[in-house]
């Protein structure tokens, strides 16, 4: 008989990962030192029967692993300027972008299990290098002005209530051109490409040139797409995302403030009474302004009291003026500027506006969202359920209506 060196036997097997628990319950198979030995069978091979993971796997409505969280704007706001005479914005820093982290996620710097949103901030006269990647993104400005973003070599500016969307692959920048600082939110889908293993990143330059450094009025993707119901017939445009790169808040604030008016001349404009709404959307086709974002901006009247709401997927909201009470499933909270919660797929959503000329210069609250719904509706997985107290009856729709 001969014997094998030890050191030619090969590392051990390692632990399987997979563990069975062998349960009394109804509609599980009865507990016998045979489905215990089948069991060790297959951690040892690496398989999970179905029987024994459907309620997690195969729940009767979506159990989010997301909470619903509420984020205050002036903690953020303080942290992110303490961070700004800190931590520098170049390489290393990488733009002082400041994750929202939801606190069902396990300290990952998601928003949801397919959302990002953060908080950036960018101090007097400092530039954010250059970069590329290939999640889609925005950025949102709740107060502020004075920063340009410079997408593919055109100074885009940035003011208080602009929506600039940022399809992904696109080199950017951004440059502080006053003595003040300033913060807006970011929204990235990079959790869903994380999760699908389909991100790419890329270095650019680490200064912005002279001509790049100007700070137009206008940018020229504006001066181009920028003019309500025109399409230029010369320019073609074949990359994902709008080619628009701001939606200016004056284009919005009338939107929104029409509807509300429209409505009390007795016509139909608004999702429901006193809740005016509007999409942003690519100029070139009509479609979502990104291919897995959706955006939008909500304006509720003073004491009107939204339905409330399911959603296959998750959103994010930013309060951009105004106050009212906002519940999400179980969490009821008072909001006021600023401030940034989330929503988790198919939790209940309603909010109340408290908000009048003190508190809003619209006199109403008025709320940034976005979202995933772009995903779901592509895999053909958006449902909505609304619950309507006036009829005490639930619609529920295959496709987006809000």
């Amino acid at each position: 008989m001969t014997s094998t060196p030890a050191d030619t036997l090969g590392p051990a097997p390692a632990e399987s990962p997979v563990k069975l628990r062998a349960v009394d319950a109804p509609g599980q198979p009865e507990v016998t030192p045979e489905l215990e030995d089948l069991y060790r069978g297959f951690e040892a091979e690496l398989l999970v029967p179905l029987w024994t993971e459907i309620g997690g796997l195969m729940p009767p409505h979506p159990r989010s692993s997301a909470v619903p969280h509420l984020w205050k704007w002036d903690r953020l706001v303080g942290l992110a300027d303490q961070a700004g005479r800190i931590v520098p914005v170049g390489r290393g820093g990488e733009r002082r972008a400041i994750a929202l982290a939801n606190p069902g996620l396990g300290g990952r710097p998601f928003a949801s299990p397919t959302l990002w949103a953060a908080i950036q901030y960018l101090m007097p006269g400092e530039d954010a290098p250059e970069h590329r990647h290939t999640q889609h993104a925005f950025r949102f400005v709740v107060e502020g002005s004075g920063v340009w973003t410079v997408v593919g070599g055109d100074p885009v500016p940035m003011n208080r209530g602009d929506f600039l969307p940022q399809a992904g692959w696109n080199w950017h920048a951004h440059h502080n051109a006053t003595d003040r600082p300033m913060a807006w939110i970011d929204g990235l889908d990079i959790p869903f490409q994380y999760l699908t293993e389909a991100q790419f990143f890329e270095f650019g330059r680490d200064e912005i040139s002279d001509a790049e450094r100007i700070t137009p009025e206008r940018s020229r993707a504006e001066r181009l797409w920028g003019h309500p119901g025109l399409r230029p017939v010369g320019v073609a445009h074949t990359t994902p995302g709008s080619p628009l790169l701001s939606y200016k808040w004056e284009h919005t604030d009338r939107a929104l403030a029409d509807q509300l008016a429209l409505e009390k001349e007795g016509h139909a404009a608004t999702v429901e009474p006193g809740h005016a709404a509007v999409r942003y959307t690519d100029p070139a086709d009509g479609t979502d302004v990104l291919p897995t974002l959706r955006a939008e901006f909500h304006r509720v009247a003073r004491g009107a009291e939204t339905a409330p709401v399911r959603e296959t997927g998750s959103s994010v909201y930013q309060v951009f003026d105004g106050s009212g009470t906002v519940t999400v499933g179980d969490r009821t909270w008072s909001v006021t500027r600023g401030d940034l919660f989330v929503v988790p797929s198919w939790e209940p959503f309603s909010v109340r506006s408290e908000a009048g000329p003190s508190d809003s210069d619209s006199g109403a609250l008025d709320l940034f969202r976005f979202g995933d719904a772009p995903v779901f509706e592509a895999l053909k997985l958006h449902r909505t359920a609304t619950h309507r107290t006036a009829t005490h009856r639930t619609a529920t729709h295959r496709t987006a209506t809000r």
